[in-house]
């Protein structure tokens, strides 16, 4: 491609060399560039590909887009702009053909909630009989066929493959979580939504964005840059959901499970095996549990509707949705001990997992085994153990992915949340898979012993290698040992 094709939207500040070339692969990696590549140069927390311009034109970098011009003569096209982040964007949407403008893509945003409701979307449609795309967490789909995420959300060079190769797949409708992350660093850029959705906005990532109020306006960027042809879809409930859809271009819409809105949606009944919900007048059944959930149920609702499905359609297809991986996942051991799975990772999202399991309880014990990541937001942790000692009747603390923190600085960390007549009731150890047995072994019967904040992971991170641990895997370990006991 014609390298002035790819420039298109890009505000250029100044160039140096030939606008005309062929240009065969768009990179800001120095270390894949390949001959008569544009590379790149962007400012990351760790590094800066500035320091990297002339080994990517010693690779074969024919152009090279900075923000700022190096000082000695180098044999390429240079081109500088304001902002690397927002050209890399632009770019790889030029490079690959523009691809969101030929499918429907729904971006959604939020603390907790984004990955069940992209993914109950893609499900939904994908039901319904269309050809969609999934961009989570979890995994990313094109037409049923999957591959392992790397973030939440990926880099835009991956975002707008993925995106072509939906295009070329037949896709209508690509649904994807859009991370604060990924709009502060401007990933998204180059992208036409069709709409967005907001579910709520708590405690979390205040290491990365330093305050909660820099948090709120990244997540913000995304309703500021849709098109007014677009749809907003915010929460009513949320303090901050108004917020969001200020000054926006796009026609806002409001959901809700307490006040007037667009849409609503109420409890009627809640039980182990689902939820009794009346959504826009008609009460649907639901495999789903929480309250949480009711709000993720509605917002996909809500959503299909403004992409036009029919809404008998719809409720028939959410009555057969199921849950997340990793998301408020039952595993029924023997001595009618429930261990419940759950990615909750976050003080809100932990409450709101524990405020469900107390409603479906009936008064049982209620164990709970949570850690905090490593190099994350430390602020909250005592948060976290203040929830936790609340609503359990015992807790184990323990390790999540302690990346390149001591895990026993984070544990203490998380001590310091708890009450001194919490302690008689609270363990800590710091081996994830003996803190699970533990918990398992010694509860009562007919416990629920919920193993938060890793969900549908399968690997611990420690000192920056990544060991296979899956919390679903220790679980059964432990309840087949348990039933090989009790066979004996």
């Amino acid at each position: 491609m014609k390298l002035n094709k790819i420039l298109r939207g890009i505000d250029i500040k100044q160039i140096s060399g030939d606008p005309e070339q062929e240009i065969l692969s768009v990179c800001f990696d120095s270390r894949s560039v390949v001959k008569d590549s544009l590379f790149v140069a962007i400012r990351g927390g760790s590094f800066d590909g500035h320091d990297f311009i002339e080994k990517a034109i010693e690779a074969g970098a024919k152009a090279v887009i900075c923000e700022t011009i190096p000082s000695s003569p180098l044999n390429a096209t240079i081109l500088q702009v304001e902002n690397s982040h927002f050209a890399l964007g632009i770019a790889a949407s030029n490079f690959f053909g523009n691809p969101s403008e030929k499918i429907r893509v729904v971006g959604v945003t939020g603390t907790n909630g984004k990955t069940t409701t992209a993914t109950l979307l893609y499900r939904l449609f994908t039901n319904m009989g269309y050809k969609c795309g999934l961009l989570s967490t979890i995994r990313y789909y094109v037409a049923g066929s999957e591959s392992e995420a790397t973030h939440t959300t990926p880099d835009p060079l991956i975002i707008q493959m993925l995106l072509s190769r939906m295009v070329e797949r037949g896709c209508e409708y690509c649904f994807m979580e859009v991370s604060s992350h990924s709009l502060d660093q401007m990933r998204v850029a180059g992208l036409n939504f069709t709409g967005a959705i907001f579910s709520n906005l708590t405690h979390d990532h205040l290491d990365y964005h330093k305050s909660f109020l820099e948090y709120l306006k990244a997540k913000k960027r995304l309703f500021d840059m849709l098109p007014e042809k677009a749809f907003a879809l915010t929460n009513a409930d949320d303090k901050n959901g108004d917020v969001m859809v200020q000054n926006c271009h796009a026609s806002v819409y409001r959901y809700s499970c307490h006040s007037p809105a667009d849409f609503n949606c109420k409890v009627i009944e809640k039980s182990t095996d689902g939820m009794l919900l009346k959504i826009d007048g008609s009460e649907v059944w639901t495999r789903f549990i929480g309250e949480h959930n009711a709000y993720n149920l509605l917002a996909v609702y809500a959503a299909a509707r403004l992409l036009g499905a029919e809404r008998e359609e719809l409720l028939t297809g959410i009555s057969s949705l199921t849950s997340v991986s990793g998301r408020l996942e039952y595993m029924s051991g023997p001595n009618s001990v429930t261990a419940v799975v759950d990615y909750a990772h976050t003080p809100d999202a932990l409450e709101n997992v524990l405020k469900t399991l107390t409603d479906i309880s009936r008064g049982r014990e209620i164990v709970t085994v949570f850690g905090c990541g490593g190099n994350r937001d430390t602020s909250k942790r005592p948060e976290m153990a203040e929830v936790a000692a609340k609503y359990s009747h015992r807790v184990v603390v323990t390790s999540d992915n302690p990346r390149f923190e001591d895990p026993e600085k984070i544990i203490e960390d998380i001590r310091s949340g708890f009450k001194q007549g919490d302690m008689a009731k609270t363990l800590f150890i710091t081996d994830r898979q003996e803190a699970i047995r533990c918990a398992i072994t010694t509860a009562k019967k007919g416990s629920m012993v919920l193993v938060a904040g890793k969900g549908h992971e399968n690997y611990q991170e420690v000192m920056g290698v990544k060991h296979h641990f899956d919390d679903k895997e220790v679980i059964s370990e432990v309840f087949n040992q348990l039933r090989n006991n009790d066979a004996v």
